[in-house]
């Protein structure tokens, strides 16, 4: 039997299926329109915002495609699987610039299907038809960061 990897101790509880839905709402912000994940985040149980460098506001057209194509992903009831690799091996598929402080030499990988996939040591839903219905409530640009506001319902 395999031994379960040491990891550093992760300081928060996420309530699973809204974390699960900031991962869907980062790959569908890249695959959309080629800016990277967030570059900070407040996740919580019923309200979430996540803030990205970006160069404009989204229009509301753009706002109402995000949704769509978020709930589309959660729909399709795609497996989020766990695997765990070392940093070199990994140091080509991610930004280990992400990781914090003094991280293990272990990095839990999350993958959401074939959809995203990144280092992350938070709670998940096992797939994504969990998650619930996704609705962006705000969005709000301000300086270059661009302000997602999202909660979800059951």
């Amino acid at each position: 039997m395999e031994q379960e990897p040491i990891l550093n101790q992760h300081n928060k509880r996420e309530f699973p299926p809204m974390h699960t839905a900031e991962h869907v709402l980062n790959a569908t912000m890249v695959r959309m329109f080629g800016c990277g994940r967030h570059v900070s985040a407040h996740v919580e149980r019923t309200k979430s915002k996540l803030d990205y460098d970006f160069p404009r506001p989204l229009a509301d057209d753009e706002v109402l495609e995000v949704e769509r194509r978020v709930n589309e992903v959660i729909m399709a009831d795609l497996p989020v699987v766990i695997s765990y690799a070392t940093q070199d091996e990994v140091a080509d598929r991610f930004d280990l610039e992400r990781l914090p402080d003094g991280a293990s030499e272990v990095v839990r990988i999350v993958s959401v299907g074939d959809y995203d996939e990144c280092l992350c040591a938070g709670d998940h839903v096992e797939h994504t038809a969990q998650i619930g219905t996704f609705r962006i409530s705000s969005t709000r640009y301000q300086d270059g960061r661009l302000r997602i506001v999202f909660r979800l319902t059951t």
